[in-house]
């Protein structure tokens, strides 16, 4: 049978013994010294730094206030200010941690001119609202803040649809073919000029690469300013389809014919070629395309055995239009 390990149990004045005898040996003994006086020196060096004089950064909520159940904030102020003070170190160390500055407050009434629906605060009263709060010796070195102006209304709205910014940085075998939003139309509150001004509202800018498959995005719109819109971003969903070339017979159409003429081409009717997705290759029609051979232009060269063809229309649908050919036999009857 395998005996037991012999655990030996202090007394806590053994314990101390040991404690003391580690700590005070001699070569603990000068560690100790030199941390002690590694702390006095740091602490020195913080004393002496806090007491010089620098600069400081801070960032200070600011706030609109007391704006009428009504009333309507299409587009608001900034909602901070960065302020740089310049103290003592042991100032800055209390704004630091001191719970010392406050955000500043600006009444709407004040600063709202309800004819135009605008607004604006001016920088100086940021600056004495945040200098209230500062110890006198405090100077305040820069002030920065993005946005002090804001626009309103009493809420008139308008509902507008939503257009697609989208660019394709795919294979030429696909292209988007449509897209759909959720949702298709945005409330928007703004003054009366602005409403009437705004027939729709666009994303912003969407890249797609290697699109070749059906894609969700969630993407914001395009702000403007003064407007307000609810909600800011849409979801969309983009189907692709794939390109494939394809050729119809599409007859020609003389045309400024005299009223006692007949104009006959051979062939009558002229392969047109294009590229169009495949979805959409049996709603494309002959009826949709022109092919036109002109009297008149055949009349300013009798000469010629062939006269020209034109391709005057096409659907808006497809791309790469180009006709088989483009001079044929052709031949003048009297009627």
């Amino acid at each position: 049978m395998a005996s037991m390990p012999f655990i030996q149990i202090l007394t806590m004045e053994e314990l101390w013994h040991l404690i003391k005898d580690f700590l005070f040996g001699k070569f603990n003994r000068q560690l100790l010294v030199f941390l002690f006086f590694l702390a006095l020196s740091g602490a020195f060096w913080l004393l002496l730094a806090l007491n010089e004089t620098s600069e400081m950064e801070f960032r200070i909520p600011v706030k609109l206030i007391g704006v009428p159940d009504k009333v309507v904030i299409t587009d608001g102020i900034d909602d901070t200010a960065t302020v740089t003070i310049r103290d003592k170190g042991f100032t800055l160390f209390a704004y630091s941690y001191g719970n010392r500055l406050h955000p500043v407050r600006f009444k709407f009434l004040t600063y709202a001119n309800s004819k135009t629906g605008r607004g604006q605060i001016p920088l100086s009263e940021v600056q004495k609202q945040i200098y209230l709060q500062l110890y006198g010796s405090s100077k305040i070195s820069s002030l920065k803040v993005d946005r002090l102006d804001f626009y309103f209304n009493n809420g008139l709205s308008a509902m507008r649809t939503v257009k697609l910014d989208c660019e394709i940085l795919s294979s030429e075998s696909y292209y988007l073919a449509r897209y759909r939003f959720k949702p298709d139309k945005i409330k928007i509150y703004a003054s009366q000029h602005l409403l009437d001004s705004i027939s729709y509202l666009s994303t912003e800018r969407i890249v797609l690469a290697n699109f070749n498959d059906t894609v969700v995005r969630n993407v914001r719109l395009k702000p403007i300013r003064g407007v307000k819109m609810i909600p800011q971003a849409v979801r969309v969903v983009l189907y692709p389809d794939i390109l494939t070339e394809y050729s119809i017979d599409v007859p020609v159409k003389p045309v400024n014919m005299p009223a006692d003429k007949i104009l006959r081409t051979f062939p009558g009717r002229i392969p047109v070629r294009f590229v169009v997705g495949a979805s959409l290759v049996r709603s494309v029609r002959a009826e949709d395309f022109m092919i036109v051979a002109d009297y008149d232009d055949i009349m300013r060269h009798p000469s010629d055995s062939k006269c020209n063809l034109y391709l005057k229309a096409a659907p808006h649908n497809i791309s790469h239009v180009r006709l088989d050919i483009n001079k044929v036999d052709y031949l003048i009857e009297q009627k």
